[in-house]
């Protein structure tokens, strides 16, 4: 099994840890991009073992049939990972397409 991110998504990693920092949710940049990293690695290592729930339609703009798993990081943030599920040469592939935190999300989620 394969997690696979959009180009979109992996600039979006990107922004995030100079996000985290500059808002001061990490004193240190090194801290913002190690935990960005750490988010990465969880998610490309255990993603296709985690339990899983469709996505609501709200979230088609981002892909058709969708499926979100959760990545409790700590204790006021969890992270929403859509993506969708397809074989490519006998081998079962996750695209991850979104990505979203409960602050942003969770109202909208079952």
């Amino acid at each position: 099994m394969k997690v696979i991110f959009t180009p979109e998504l992996l600039e979006y990693f990107e922004e995030l840890m100079i996000i985290l920092y500059e808002k001061k949710y990490f004193g240190f940049e090194d801290s913002a991009e190690n935990y960005v990293t750490e988010l990465v690695r969880d998610i490309k290592e255990t993603l296709p073992i985690r339990s899983h729930k469709p996505a609501p339609k709200r979230f088609d703009r981002y892909g058709k049939n969708m499926k979100y798993a959760s990545f409790k990081k700590n204790k006021t943030t969890t992270w929403y990972v859509f993506f969708t599920t397809y074989i490519e040469n006998g081998e079962k592939q996750h695209l991850v397409r979104y990505i979203a935190n409960n602050h942003t999300v969770a109202q909208h989620l079952q």
